[in-house]
């Protein structure tokens, strides 16, 4: 089929209903992966900071396996792999609930969740450790100080790196067509297989792609800004 016509595709209402179930499964995946990884991100840091030796050591394998093997490597363990383990009543349950994208939001997620808690730490050492005297000092306790004082500062210091690992996040939802979640990528690629059209289709998907995720990090700079103490007091 010569010639680039994108209005083929885009004044088909089947493509484009297909592309709009496809972009609402991407935001699915991403989000409830990225509320998954930011969770255990927060447990992971607060289990690295426990007393003893264990805490750290299993944070520490943690992060080094889920920064070492490729992403699309434990995507297709989970599927392929976990997934065939489980019980059959659990395995039916899945089957039913659109299995494809609940494996792609646990797997993104726990290997965001390594990611995010290194941020996170990274963001807390940096703030002095005269604030958490300085919080005992006024009657709050190791917890308290903690949520109160330490972790405000250290989430602001981290939101350069948190945000762009969730724009890494965004992206990588496309992953999860390897284990048949219908998502943009997936979507994309079934308006190609009717439609014959493949230039004008990753045209189509690639706007999209950096669409959201030009917005996710103008998201990100405004809560930035709103949130740089510095800033707010040169104003």
């Amino acid at each position: 089929m010569s010639g680039f016509d994108i209005t083929a595709i885009l004044s088909n209402p089947d493509y484009v209903a297909m592309l709009i179930e496809g972009i609402k499964m991407t935001f699915v995946i991403a989000i409830g992966s990225w509320v998954l990884a930011m969770t255990l991100a927060v447990l992971l840091l607060a289990l690295r900071f426990s007393p003893g030796r264990f805490g750290n050591a299993f944070v520490s394998a943690y992060v080094s396996y889920h920064r070492n093997v490729p992403t699309l490597v434990q995507l297709m363990l989970w599927y392929f792999g976990i997934f065939t383990l489980l019980p059959d009543w659990l395995t039916f349950w899945l089957s039913n609930h659109n299995a494809e994208a609940i494996f792609a939001v646990v797997g993104l997620g726990l290997c965001q969740a390594a990611y995010f808690s290194e941020d996170l730490r990274s963001g807390l050492r940096s703030v002095s450790v005269g604030q958490m005297e300085a919080a005992r000092a006024l009657g709050h306790g190791y917890l308290s100080a903690m949520r109160y004082v330490l972790m405000p500062q250290g989430v602001r210091n981290a939101l350069p790196p948190l945000i762009n690992h969730s724009v890494s996040l965004f992206k990588n939802s496309s992953l999860g067509i390897v284990i048949g979640a219908s998502e943009l990528t997936h979507a994309v690629k079934e308006v190609e297989n009717l439609s014959f059209r493949t230039f004008e289709i990753y045209v189509i998907g690639t706007v999209l792609y950096l669409a959201f995720t030009l917005l996710i990090m103008a998201a990100g700079a405004v809560v930035t800004m709103r949130t740089d103490v510095s800033r707010r007091a040169r104003a």
